[in-house]
């Protein structure tokens, strides 16, 4: 665990991305109902359903009564695991005033925890490194079941950058306790910053498609896996290893907490 003070003043230097999360966390509350066709009662008159019963009743067949319009609410059924790179990569300086490439990523990470959470929307935060095949490493920061309070602050306070980065193997931990939890859409976004590589391992496409392989798997399990690079060459593996389409590269590390929050309320609409 760590200091969540730190964490809580980098996300006080982030109002303008806090008030975006609030309307979209506003807009979300609001819009999570459903139209209903073709209903036995309700406040208004569904016309196609109208006009096949007149059609019905003149030619001389019996009409379907479920004439009317409702509406009910919606609650999404969704849960969402979100996977942190935390390899020695991550310590990389990446900005002017001295900010690593992870107090970026948890900058990005805990503004989203924090929208999600007054969403209630089932969320668990996982961060991975590895140095080999027999230690690859996945830190529990926050379960589904867990709010999103002072404990998991301080446990995504407390990362610390090192070892390599092994990621089909987080991937397919991450993603077996995601097919575990009961909900109808489970949707994994993983956050990584560089290739995959590892240090027993001399021929790092070799866990490209290790991680590539371990994307589709999950894919035919009912697991949305979407992968987030900071790529600021824009020529990394992210694409390969996750599909263009579930593929976002982001060229400026600043942009990184604005990007991800926007990707998660597009991928909650979808």
């Amino acid at each position: 665990a760590g200091d969540p003070r730190r964490l809580e003043a980098a996300l006080d230097r982030e109002p303008d991305v806090r008030a975006r999360l609030a309307r979209l966390v506003r807009a979300a509350k609001v819009g999570r109902h459903v139209r209903l066709r073709r209903q036995a009662e309700g406040a208004e008159i569904d016309l196609d359903a109208a006009i096949d019963a007149a059609i019905a009743i003149r030619s001389g067949t019996t009409p379907d009564t479920r004439i009317f319009r409702s509406s009910t609410s919606r609650d999404r059924d969704l849960a969402v695991m979100v996977l942190v790179d935390v390899s020695e990569s991550t310590r990389a300086r990446a900005t002017a005033a001295g900010e690593s490439v992870l107090d970026i990523e948890r900058t990005a990470v805990a503004l989203l925890a924090e929208a999600l959470d007054a969403l209630r929307d089932p969320l668990a935060l996982r961060a991975f490194a590895s140095s080999g095949r027999d230690d690859v490493r996945l830190l529990r920061l926050k379960e589904f079941a867990e709010p999103y309070g002072g404990q998991a602050r301080a446990r995504l306070a407390g990362l610390e950058p090192g070892l390599s980065t092994r990621l089909g193997a987080a991937l397919r931990h991450s993603g077996a306790e995601l097919a575990a939890i009961r909900a109808f859409r489970k949707l994994l976004i993983v956050l990584t910053d560089g290739e995959p590589s590892d240090i027993d391992v001399e021929d790092p496409e070799d866990l490209v498609e290790d991680a590539r392989r371990a994307v589709a798997k999950l894919r035919t399990a009912g697991i949305d896996t979407f992968g987030v690079t900071l790529d600021p060459s824009g020529v990394g593996s992210g694409a390969r290893i996750f599909g263009a389409a579930n593929h976002m590269p982001v060229r400026r590390l600043t942009e990184l907490p604005q990007r991800l929050a926007d990707l998660y309320f597009r991928l909650a609409r979808a």
